[in-house]
């Protein structure tokens, strides 16, 4: 019955999925199934534009599905699903656990022009995961944190994946993947470069590496992949899990979303849960220090968010940071890449401002060494100096408390018991009372 299937049509509609004519030359039992499947090669034939030769099918360009979020397509505007498959193949890595956009073991494929996933046994790339060399704006190799086994994470952002502004949204999704320590499998690489690549496949970290910087330099962009420097910046929190080794991040909240920190030599990046975000050094305006409670603090990101000259700002606030973690972060960091020139927005130094005034301890000179980070008169900085206050007067709140307090004044009637002041009197009357004698026992001995 397959032989009523018009196998024109059905070539020409499906000449770069064999794998579904294969299907439907395998369904097609019945003549139902015949006239369904004629029906849809039809259908599809007319939508893509005028046959005149009736033996090949103008070529329809079809833009990359949006991913899951909602995003636009990663691709460029011209780009396609057909022209990224013809792309020829240079290196393909198979096995890789990609985390972001999409959770699944992908094949990465790397053309002339562009990085895709592709789901094992398929000839297209993956709807969504789709990223042009010239489009990458940054890379990142990073420990995963809290693994009992060492894992890294790629990380690649394209310029669309970057928005700092809480009113907009990115339009593409970073690339995220995770690599072992161990070295590729055997079978695992293929492509023209696979040679090439054996060389260098001691482990995964040099194999994309190597593959990702000779893309990139082919594709006349210059980013380098940047990797975290514990010799520059690292937690003062021990791993329990791995305690010899120096944890390169920092936990933190982003609103309900728990996350890492990583202070980075061209920035700040939060991650590794959806949305990640990067906030490159020339975006920050200024780090404040909040919320500071005895074993944790926040810090406020204030960054610019204006194009072409314009200092709009906003802030991004990340909580429930390690106390251990403030010299570190202020000191290794803020400091060393003096991102507290301008410490405070206006409106918190204007608030800090009041405060020192009903105090009458207002002091600019001392005002711009703490809006730097550093100590002031006291010796103290000004998340040390909060501390104190907050715990000197959650001290005060308890003396007020013990004071309040006392035992003998429920159920009894008015009146009752002795107070303080009549044991006063008391001791008042006792006292005249032996100045009276004295003065009587004087008199007599003159006597």
């Amino acid at each position: 019955m397959a032989n009523g299937l018009d196998i024109q049509k059905l070539d020409s509609v499906f000449k770069s999925r064999p794998d579904i004519l294969q299907d439907i030359h395998k369904a097609a039992d019945s003549p139902s199934r015949v006239q369904l499947f004629n029906k849809i090669a039809n259908f599809i034939y007319e939508q893509t534009g005028d046959h005149t030769d009736g033996s090949s099918l103008k070529r329809r360009r079809v833009d990359i599905e949006p991913s899951q979020n909602g995003n636009q397509p990663h691709a460029t505007e011209t780009s396609t699903v057909e022209d990224v498959s013809n792309e020829n193949i240079l290196l393909e890595i198979k096995d890789i656990s990609v985390s972001i956009p999409q959770r699944k073991k992908f094949e990465l494929c790397f053309t002339p022009k562009h990085l895709y996933a592709r789901i094992p046994g398929a000839t297209t790339p993956a709807p969504g995961i789709v990223y042009a060399w010239k489009d990458i704006a940054y890379a990142f190799y990073l420990p995963v944190p809290e693994k009992s086994q060492i894992q890294h994470n790629y990380v690649l952002f394209p310029r669309n994946a970057l928005s700092l502004s809480k009113s907009g949204t990115p339009t593409e999704d970073p690339l995220l993947f995770t690599v072992s320590a161990g070295a590729p499998k055997p079978g695992s690489i293929g492509g023209p470069n696979a040679g090439a690549a054996s060389a260098v496949s001691d482990t995964y970290t040099t194999l994309f590496n190597w593959a990702l910087n000779k893309c990139l330099q082919a594709a006349g962009n210059n980013v380098q992949i940047v990797a975290a420097d514990p010799t520059k910046f690292h937690s003062k929190v021990r791993q329990p899990h791995r305690p010899k080794e120096a944890a390169v991040h920092v936990k933190a909240f982003r609103g309900s979303k728990d996350g890492y920190l990583f202070f980075l030599e061209n920035g700040i990046l939060w991650g590794f849960k959806k949305p990640l975000l990067f906030i490159p050094l020339d975006k920050i305006a200024a780090i404040s220090y909040t919320s500071v409670l005895q074993r944790t603090f926040n810090m406020v990101v204030e960054v610019f968010t204006g194009e072409n000259g314009d200092e709009t700002t906003e802030e991004i606030e990340f909580s429930m940071l390690d106390q251990e973690d403030y010299g570190g972060i202020n000191e290794d960091y803020v400091m060393r890449h003096r991102l507290q020139d301008r410490s405070m927005a206006d409106q918190r130094k204007a608030k800090r401002e009041l405060a020192e005034n009903a105090k009458g301890k207002k002091d600019p000179d001392a005002e711009g060494e703490e809006a730097n980070g550093q100590t002031g008169e006291d010796g103290m900085t000004e998340l040390e100096r909060a501390q104190m206050e907050a715990e000197q007067q959650l001290q005060d709140e308890e003396d007020e408390d013990e004071e309040d307090y006392d035992p003998g004044s429920e159920g009894e009637s008015e009146g009752s018991g002795t107070s303080s002041e009549e044991d006063d009197d008391d001791d008042d009357d006792a006292a005249e009372d032996d100045e009276m004698d004295e003065d009587e026992n004087l008199g007599e001995e003159e006597e």
